[in-house]
């Protein structure tokens, strides 16, 4: 995750970010993600200062090597902060861009740490404006929850591919919100009665390192017993 104080320069990174990482040994799925506060999913949203890259690699060493890349270093050139997450897959559910870019264990592993959640979709056009309205309540309850640690909007376009980024202290913080919130769970069953979605993905992650820091702070991770 990348905080610029010129948004131009990051357009033109995002631009030229597909040729670019092609030549990435190890790297097989990718996004170069514009981020947001996640209040509503418009384009009102958008925060042009902060833009996130999602790479998932076929083995452990190839992301180090990925951060002496070119790539990573042009935009450490115009970031004022950056932050990076080592991320391993404890559960993943549905597809992104038709495919499945993660591949979590069977049964997942017990994991008493940091967690950090993901979600997808790309809204039928026919749905948006549903959508739209059920999302505030769901975004106002997020940010009062016990145990989180940030939170973001993601997109690969201003309307229509979004998701969330979370991270929380732990499996049952984010549990509490997920299975118990009110506003969550009305959007679960208003998800299941309309078809909100032609494609979703919902994925949790153990969080074993974070380098970096977040509006400033840097982020404390919570030790596995």
């Amino acid at each position: 995750i990348w905080h610029v104080t010129a948004p131009p320069a990051a357009v033109l990174r995002v631009a030229a970010a597909r040729l670019a990482l092609r030549k990435q040994p190890g790297l097989r799925f990718v996004k170069v993600l514009g981020t947001g506060s996640g209040e509503s999913f418009t384009v009102r949203d958008a925060d042009w200062h902060r833009w996130a890259l999602l790479t998932v690699f076929d083995d452990r060493p190839s992301p180090n090597a990925f951060a002496d890349a070119s790539f990573d270093r042009s935009w450490r050139r115009i970031a004022t902060e950056t932050l990076r997450l080592d991320l391993r897959p404890l559960t993943s559910t549905g597809r992104w861009a038709r495919r499945t870019p993660f591949d979590p264990p069977h049964p997942p592993p017990r994991w008493r740490g940091t967690v950090a959640a993901l979600t997808r979709a790309r809204i039928r056009p026919t749905q948006w404006k549903r959508f739209a309205r059920a999302v505030p309540p769901v975004a106002a309850d997020l940010a009062q929850r016990p145990g989180l640690i940030l939170r973001l909007g993601i997109g690969e376009a201003p309307i229509g591919l979004l998701g969330t980024f979370s991270m929380w202290q732990s499996n049952a913080a984010l549990n509490e919100f997920a299975q118990r919130g009110q506003a969550h769970r009305r959007v679960i069953e208003q998800t299941r009665r309309t078809g909100w979605y032609a494609e979703e993905l919902f994925a949790r992650f153990a969080v074993l390192d974070a380098v970096g820091s977040f509006d400033g702070q840097p982020l404390a991770l919570c030790e596995t017993p």
